[in-house]
């Protein structure tokens, strides 16, 4: 099902099943670089919690804003899922640029678990990923590839494994090729027992 996120930003989603009490809310990559609630990535981790009976809304970031923006649009998002469409036990779920949104928003808003694939250290000089993780209180999942070169994960990871965080190594590249089910067979049944 199509939704369209309150906020004040043209924020579309999809909302992938029908469970009704559990939701995670999906954050693309980078959109600058094709980054788009149609990921791979994300369609995986939503397939695995949707057979799980927790739902998932896969976003798109509204025009673009420099990290703050679409660290607002993950918050409306989860406050949309509570409020707009009744769920109990909203979560969030990133990958790449999209996990920096999410523990940012995460900050932001009362997320009951969030999980991050391959996480960017920051987003800009304000946004930063590894302080975020230092003031949440939910559970924390962060699943990183022991390969990857793209981005700036270690410092998230070490973060999140001195918060006594989940923390999983994968044996793969920034783009885990080939291993969307085995992303998601980590991440959702995290997030399905943590919500």
């Amino acid at each position: 099902m199509d939704v369209l996120v309150s906020g004040g930003r043209d924020v579309r989603a999809t909302l992938d099943g029908d469970s009704g009490d559990a939701c995670v809310v999906a954050c693309p990559p980078h959109p600058q670089h094709r980054g788009s609630r149609t990921d791979e990535r994300l369609r995986a981790v939503s397939r695995r919690l949707v057979d799980s009976d927790v739902d998932c809304l896969r976003i798109d970031y509204g025009p673009w804003a420099e990290g703050k923006g679409e660290v607002r649009d993950a918050a409306n998002a989860v406050a949309h899922a509570r409020d707009e469409l009744g769920y109990a036990r909203v979560g969030l779920f990133g990958y790449s640029f999209g996990g920096a949104v999410s523990l940012v928003a995460a900050t932001e808003c009362e997320a009951g678990a969030v999980s991050v694939l391959a996480p960017a250290r920051r987003l800009s000089d304000e946004l930063d990923a590894v302080s975020a993780v230092k003031t949440l209180s939910s559970p924390l999942q962060v699943v990183y590839g022991a390969r990857d070169t793209t981005v700036e994960w270690e410092p998230v990871v070490e973060a999140v494994r001195e918060r006594g965080g989940e923390v999983v190594e994968l044996p793969a590249d920034h783009f885990f090729v080939g291993q969307a089910g085995k992303v998601a067979d980590e991440v959702g049944p995290f997030l399905v027992e943590a919500l």
